[in-house]
């Protein structure tokens, strides 16, 4: 008979320690990404139950926090990709979103708003650039694509959250 072995209280402690650090950066990544707190808040649970599964393969080729938001984006483009997704309501209450800073104003909100307007590709880019501070050697692993494509895609970001910022008809071509 086989005998279950308790949780390695050195795996239960990191685990604990990265939610202590990440969970609002990666809620805030999460919600924008999914445009709904609640299967952000999933996504987020999902990311640290993989997390602590695969603590052992983690070769801290990167750091913690980079390792942790692949997981997520990963997690949040599943998401997505799933038949329930296209039901739920997808109207988040921004003033809701974790903050690491105080509260937003309008014109953060109106930011926020347009982000979450960009496709996917756009989005990532902006998210891990302007609200994580991570490089673009960093975006590029991250999301194994290129630098010149993370360059590529943070400048059309920009020109769309320009003209959707100044009030005009973007397609998202």
């Amino acid at each position: 008979m086989d005998r279950i072995q308790a949780p390695d209280s050195s795996r239960i402690e990191r685990l604990e320690q990265m939610v202590l650090c990440y969970e609002k950066d990666l809620l805030r990544i999460c919600c924008v990404y999914l445009r709904d707190w609640k299967a952000a808040e999933d996504a987020v649970q999902d990311t640290f139950l993989k997390a602590y599964r695969h603590l052992d393969t983690f070769r801290n080729d990167s750091n913690e926090k980079t390792w942790l938001i692949q997981i997520a984006i990963n997690q949040c483009r599943d998401m997505r990709r799933s038949a329930w997704y296209r039901y739920i309501d997808s109207r988040i209450d921004l003033e809701k979103m974790p903050l690491s800073s105080p509260p937003p104003n309008d014109d953060h909100l109106s930011l926020t708003a347009a982000i979450m307007k960009l496709k996917p590709k756009y989005m990532e880019v902006v998210l891990l650039y302007f609200y994580e501070g991570l490089r673009m050697s960093e975006i590029a692993q991250l999301l194994h694509i290129s630098e010149a494509a993370v360059s590529i895609r943070l400048k059309k970001a920009k020109q769309k959250l320009k003209t959707e910022l100044e009030g005009g008809n973007n397609d998202e071509k």
